[in-house]
C-alpha cells in the first residue's frame, strides 16, 4: 500500500470561478426523496455474488487501499497519495484551522482515471479549473438557477472536475467545490443533497440509505449522502454521490447501459471520500 507522506510546496495561484448566467429558478422537480440523513460517511466496498464485503480504513494522510483486484469488478485506479500541503499551512482539520480549509492544490484533490478509462475532456477546463456554468450543467435546466444563486451567495471559489468512460460504457464525472470556510461547504451540501437536485438525465432518485451501517469505519470528519435514479430509468441508470468535507463538497456521477454496477461505483466513491478525509 502506497504510504502517503506530506512534502512542502508552493501554494499554487488560483483563478477566480466563472460565474454561470442566472437560470430559471427550479419548480416540479419530480425527485423521490427519502428522508435526509446526515452521518458520518461509511465506506464500504461491496463484491456482490460472492457474499464479501471489505471497509476502507480512515487514515490521517496515510494508505489509500483497495486499488486493484480484477475478480469483484473493481477498477484498478492508481497508487493514490495525498498532495502535499503549502509549507506551514495545516491540515483541513488540524485544530487551529477554524475555517476547515484544504490547503493542497485542489485539481490534486480529484480522484484520478483508472486503467483503461478514455478521459473526458469536457470536464478538464482550464489549466484544470471547471466553469461553474459547465458544473450547473450536470442538473436538470429548472434546478440551474437556484444552484447558482446559491454558489453565488455561498462563497465558491473554485471548481475542479475529471471525467472519463470505461470499456464497458460505464461513464464517471466527479466535480469537487470549494467554499470560503466549511460552514459554507456545509450549507450547500445540506441544500443539494437535501432537495435531491435532479441531475440532467436522473430526474427520479432515491437516497441509497445501505451506505449508513455499521460495517466498515467512517471517514473522519466527512459526510456522505449516496443516491441512485429509479425505475423507469430508461437504457441508462444513474448512481451519483454527495461528499462534504471540510470547505469542500464533492459530487459523484456514475451512469451506465441498464443497472449502473454498483461496486465500482462504490470504489470511486470511498477512494474520493478517502483523498478529501
Amino acid at each position: 500500500m502506497t504510504q502517503l507522506t506530506e512534502q512542502p510546496g508552493p501554494v499554487p495561484e488560483l483563478p477566480p470561478a466563472t460565474e454561470p448566467a442566472p437560470a430559471r429558478a427550479s419548480k416540479d422537480r419530480r425527485v423521490l426523496r427519502a428522508a435526509l440523513r446526515w452521518t458520518a460517511a461509511v465506506v464500504v466496498f461491496a463484491a456482490f455474488g460472492a457474499g464479501a464485503a471489505y471497509g476502507v480504513t480512515q487514515q490521517t494522510r496515510g494508505d489509500l487501499p483497495g486499488l486493484a483486484t480484477e475478480s469483484d469488478g473493481r477498477w484498478e485506479y492508481p497508487a493514490l497519495e495525498k498532495p502535499p500541503l503549502p509549507k506551514g499551512a495545516p491540515a483541513a482539520f488540524a485544530e487551529r484551522n477554524t475555517r476547515e480549509e484544504h490547503f493542497a492544490d485542489l485539481r490534486k484533490l480529484v480522484l484520478p482515471a483508472p486503467k483503461g478509462a478514455s478521459e473526458d475532456k469536457r470536464l478538464a477546463g482550464k489549466d484544470g479549473w471547471l466553469p461553474t456554468a459547465t458544473y450547473l450543467k450536470a442538473y436538470e435546466k429548472d434546478a440551474r438557477g437556484d444552484l447558482a444563486q446559491f454558489l453565488d451567495e455561498g462563497g465558491l471559489r473554485h471548481v475542479a472536475a475529471r471525467g472519463w468512460t470505461m470499456p464497458d460504457g460505464t461513464h464517471t464525472r466527479i466535480y469537487v467545490l470549494r467554499f470560503g470556510t466549511g460552514a459554507f461547504a456545509r450549507e450547500y451540501a445540506a441544500h443539494v443533497a437535501g432537495n435531491a437536485a435532479a441531475l440532467t438525465g436522473a430526474p427520479l432518485t432515491e437516497e441509497d440509505f445501505s451506505w449508513t451501517g455499521e460495517v466498515g469505519t467512517p471517514v473522519q470528519f466527512t459526510k456522505l449522502n449516496v443516491y441512485e435514479e429509479t425505475r423507469p430509468y430508461g437504457a441508462e441508470q444513474v448512481r451519483q454521490a454527495y461528499i462534504q468535507a471540510g470547505d469542500l463538497v464533492a459530487l459523484v456521477v456514475q451512469s451506465g447501459k441498464g443497472a449502473t454496477p454498483s461496486t465500482p461505483f462504490r470504489q470511486t466513491v470511498a477512494l474520493q471520500n478517502q483523498l478529501l478525509g
